[in-house]
Formats: structure tokens, sequence, C-alpha cells
């Protein structure tokens, strides 16, 4: 039904506007009596053969919703009823900030992907703990960490600070988005060396806590070989978690859509189908390279349950969806897990 009947009405509308009229229709509809059990009744699959235990945590299922759908921590709630095994917030900053200039999110319809230029739009640290607060357990919380656009570089690592300890309380893994196209002056952020003082900084932090939380970096599905053979030398240099791959691409190789389009566009991150061979490639090189030494998060480009499932296979050990759960819609989910609980072939996934 989604397909056929809401979709083409919904991309007739501007991206954004429709991001928010649909928050405000799941969440209308989750308040009507009945309506939440019969979504869970829809799209929820169970089984011990979908749970996983990754990073110490123990995930119901491997299919999370990626950052930057409900950046604020205010439909999470009603999204774990479509299936999901975790459900990624944020990207949070110190401050409340408006983010790029609108027109900012466009469809890439004939590559089935999207552009956007978001550029951390957020309420800020106050607004998403209020929201943390009402959390009714019903699935693992992650939460992504950025910086304010307007931080100088001397003070980016007391940005992430802020945003850790503040969420420690309330979310059960951290995520450093390092790797976002769409924030001002980023360019220290991919530096090896400051990527090492800011996880062992943040690292710091965690052990002043009773319960300390999982930490993993997001990094770009852009990085060469040797970029990649960093990551791996800074994970085992840090003790860090894990790895997210990966975020949005700048690259517009290979699209189908037209050039005058793309121009007319803009700048922006790449997400959706164009990324998923290149974010899968990612995951495979960091995997064997560093023989699985580290947990991996594979996104990027899932359309369907053989997309995750190629993510897997190539040494993910969750996966998390964005561009798909928008194009797929939310049986996109119940697809994935109903086929890692009914293949024969899938044992160890």
């Amino acid at each position: 039904m989604y397909k056929l009947l809401l979709r083409p009405l919904l991309f007739l509308f501007d991206p954004e506007k429709v991001h928010y009229f649909t928050f405000g229709m799941v969440r209308f509809l989750s308040k009507i009596p009945l309506v939440s059990s019969i979504f869970r009744g829809l799209y929820q699959v169970k089984g011990i053969k979908l749970q996983r235990e990754v990073f110490g945590l123990k995930f119901k299922n491997p299919v999370g919703l990626a950052a930057g759908f409900d950046k604020n921590a205010v439909l999470y709630n009603e999204l774990a009823n479509f299936g999901f095994g975790f459900i990624e917030i944020g990207t949070v900053t110190p401050r409340g900030q408006e983010g790029n200039p609108k027109k900012r999110l466009f469809r890439l319809k004939e590559d089935q992907g999207i552009i956007n230029r978001m550029g951390f739009n957020n309420a800020g640290l106050e607004a998403v703990i209020h929201q943390l607060k009402k959390n009714q357990g019903k699935l693992i919380i992650g939460g992504n960490i950025g910086k304010n656009t307007d931080t100088q570089p001397e003070e980016y690592t007391k940005d992430y600070l802020q945003c850790f300890k503040a969420l420690h309380p309330y979310v059960d893994y951290f995520v450093l988005n390092v790797s976002c196209p769409n924030v001002g002056s980023h360019a220290k952020l991919n530096d090896k060396e400051y990527l090492q003082e800011l996880i062992q900084a943040v690292q710091q932090e965690n052990v002043t806590f009773k319960n300390q939380k999982p930490i993993v970096l997001k990094i770009a599905p852009d990085l060469n070989t040797h970029q990649l053979d960093e990551i791996i030398e800074l994970v085992a240099q840090t003790n860090l978690d894990g790895v997210i791959a990966s975020n949005t691409s700048v690259s517009r190789e290979g699209l189908k859509t037209s050039k005058n389009q793309l121009d007319a566009i803009g700048n922006g991150g790449v997400s959706g189908q164009p990324v998923k061979d290149k974010s899968t490639a990612v995951i495979k090189y960091l995997s064997e390279k560093s023989n699985r030494a580290f947990p991996i998060i594979g996104v990027g480009g899932i359309h369907s349950a053989k997309d995750a499932i190629e993510k897997l296979e190539a040494g993910a050990s969750l996966v998390q969806v964005y561009t798909g759960f928008i194009y797929e819609g939310p049986k996109l989910v119940k697809d994935i897990n109903k086929a890692l609980l009914y293949s024969t072939n899938l044992e160890g996934l």
C-alpha cells in the first residue's frame, strides 16, 4: 500500500515538509487506541535467531534506523512499533541550531537516492534530553553527537564532550559523527591525529561513569584504502568499540539524474542506492583487513532484504536504514528480519 498509494502522493511535495508531516501523522495515529498494536502486528518480526549481541549490548534484531531521521528524539517510541531493533537519534549538538538554509533536502527519484545538506539542524541537548526521559524502553537507543557549526576548531572536543556527558544516562551507545559533509570547517575532523585526541578524550570521560557506554565512529564512504587503513589503526590504538560505515557521499559519479538537475541542487551528501556498493566495499575492506577485529554497523543503500544481507555478508554485525525506509516504507524492516529469520543459509549473520 505504501509504494502504490502513499509514496506517490507524498513524493509530490517538498521532502522536508513531508518528513515533518509524516512525523505528525505517525504521532497522531499512535495515540489512537489499538493502532500501535496494529503496527506491531503488521511489522514486527520476533525470534531468537534475530537476536544479536554487539558492543556488549543485546539487540532484539539487527535492523536499526540511522541517525538523521529522528534528530530530536521525538518519535523513537512510536517508530519502535515498526520492527526496528535499535534507533539512533541525532545528530545532536550542544546548542540548538537551524542548520543550512532551505531548500536542503532533494529526492533523486531516478537513482532511488537523496541529497541532503541539512547541516546538523537540531533542537539541542536540553530539548533532546527532555524527549529521552520519555523512553519506554522498547529498544536500544544510540546517541549520534557532533559539534555546533559555529564552534571554532580548538573547541570541537569540548562540544563532543558536552554532548557525551549530558546524554550518557539516556542512550545505550554513542556515535562520534565526524564524517558529515554538510557542516562547516570539518576538515580537522578527518585528521587522524585529531580523531585520536577526540576519541581518547571521550573515553576518559566515559570511565568516570559507573556504567560505561560503547563508542563508535561514523566514517565516510569516500575514504581511500590508505585512509581506511588509518581507521583500522585508529580503532586498535584507541580501543574504539566499532565503526559505522558509512555516512553520505560527496561523489556524483554514476548518477542517472541529469547534470543540469544536479547542478541546480548544488552541494550535499548523497544517500540511498547510489552509495550501496561503495559502502559495502568499505565494510568488506575494514572487516577483512582487520580480520574482523571490531564490529561494523553497515548503512548505505539498503532498499531490500538482499541489500541488507550483502552488508552482513561483507562483515557488518548490524545494519541501518534511512533512505530505503523512505522509498520502500516500513515493510522494508519486516522483509529484512523475515529473510534473516527464515533463511537456512544465513547462519552466523
